[in-house]
């Protein structure tokens, strides 16, 4: 059908050479469609849903071996995250192929950071690293050794110093935690602080991410928020 509506269109602008392109191109679509598999896509980027859910989930378990103990509340957290995202069958079929597949091979950190830096943007690789800290996190509280792994990734997934410190405030609570949010310093002006708001919120909203791993996308929301509240934080202390 696609083909036949795709030949139209084309002979409407080009006549017939156009209805030979567009019968093309429209069966070239057929046959994507009718391989059952959805590829998620971003410009020049693109990775199948289950490698990316799979090496998400190989991530998870070296956040969560790293301080050597396996936390039920980390494992909770993932697990409840998943069947948030994906629905419980599906998350459950991805449980069960990486336990099945992935889990007794050896992981190597530099090659899963490798796979997201070649098949996924910027975007998505930040709400990776915020989907780890919250791993991390899941016990209420993130210990160096953890912190130092969390670091690793976002080296391994090339992610800038300051992108890692505005993720890391948003869990580590600090003092100066609505500065390095927004990637600016303590002595920053209010002009400064519109213009670091402004540039924050076109890096995290979750429309940067349209066409993405919905779980990706939630991420984003997430750090939105979190990006609102310090430049409201910051905004009142300044007109206080």
């Amino acid at each position: 059908m696609i083909k036949w509506v795709a030949a139209i269109i084309g002979y409407s602008f080009l006549r017939f050479p156009g209805a030979i392109l567009g019968f093309i191109i429209g069966r070239f679509l057929e046959f994507i469609t009718q391989q059952g598999s959805i590829t998620i896509r971003t410009s020049s980027y693109a990775i199948r849903p289950e490698a990316f859910q799979l090496n998400l989930l190989s991530l998870s378990a070296l956040i969560i071996k790293a301080d050597g103990k396996v936390e039920q509340k980390e494992l909770d957290f993932v697990r409840t995250f998943f069947i948030g995202q994906y629905g419980k069958e599906h998350a459950d079929s991805i449980f069960r192929t990486f336990n099945t597949q992935v889990k007794n091979e050896t992981q190597h950190l530099d090659q899963l950071t490798r796979v997201f830096v070649e098949q996924t943007p910027y975007e998505t690789r930040l709400q990776i690293l915020h989907f780890l800290f919250g791993i991390a996190h899941a016990d209420g509280h993130i210990s160096a050794v953890e912190l130092q792994k969390l670091s690793q990734v976002a080296t391994g997934m090339r992610l800038r110093v300051l992108d890692f410190e505005s993720i890391k405030a948003m869990f580590i609570k600090n003092t100066d935690n609505a500065y390095k949010i927004l990637e600016i310093a303590p002595d920053a002006t209010e002009n400064q602080i519109k213009a670091a708001y402004r540039k924050m919120v076109k890096k995290y909203h979750p429309d940067k991410l349209r066409g993405q791993d919905p779980a990706m996308i939630k991420g984003a929301e997430e750090k939105f928020r979190e990006v609102q509240k310090a430049y409201e934080a910051l905004m009142n202390k300044k007109n206080s």
